[in-house]
């Protein structure tokens, strides 16, 4: 077992280069740059929701109060005439990157943590550095691509972007188990 403690350099060097490589991909190499597509008559769809005012959250539309309303005709007939969508509306203004990119480096600390604490737990200090890449790359990997797919399949999130975002999720997994490996205590 290594105590977690003697793990803290790993975590937060791997949390670095995680987060440098999704600034490469993410504003250099542009592959996810059709992620999100633009809305048709932006402009008139814009002016049509504003009357609205649509606090910051997760909608869906339609949306049914229950499982048995959700075989009501009348729902049934909003179903098929659509539009069907799920939306998540956020506050007027512009975007806050700085907010945004400081939680993205601690969600890289807590996947970094997680992957020391799994590692910590089944490796001893002195581990072979296949071993500490395997169960620290496994652990990386599930942190930053599983869960993408849960959007896939249930709120209707592309293919494409699933698979790009687990393709990323790949390689912050691989720079965080070379990390753990170089690192890892004797």
């Amino acid at each position: 077992m290594v105590p977690f403690l003697s793990l803290l350099l790993p975590i937060v060097l791997a949390a670095v280069l995680v987060f440098v490589a999704s600034s490469i991909i993410h504003m250099m190499l542009g592959y996810h740059r059709n992620d999100v597509r633009p809305i048709p008559d932006e402009d008139g769809v814009l002016e049509a929701l504003q009357r609205f005012t649509i606090p910051p959250g997760d909608y869906m539309a339609p949306r049914a109060a229950s499982m048995a309303a959700m075989k009501d005709p009348a729902f049934v007939a909003k179903l098929n005439r659509g539009p069907v969508f799920m939306a998540t509306f956020l506050k007027p203004g512009p975007f806050n990157m700085g907010s945004s990119l400081a939680w993205w480096f601690v969600y890289c600390v807590v996947v970094g943590g997680f992957a020391a604490s799994v590692a910590g737990c089944v490796l001893g200090p002195g581990a072979e550095y296949p071993k500490v890449f395997r169960v620290t790359g496994t652990v990386a990997f599930a942190g930053y691509s599983l869960a993408l797919w849960q959007a896939n399949i249930w709120s209707g999130k592309s293919l494409g972007t699933t698979l790009r975002h687990t393709f990323d999720g790949v390689v912050y997994a691989l720079l965080s188990a070379g990390t753990f490996g170089w690192l890892w205590p004797n």
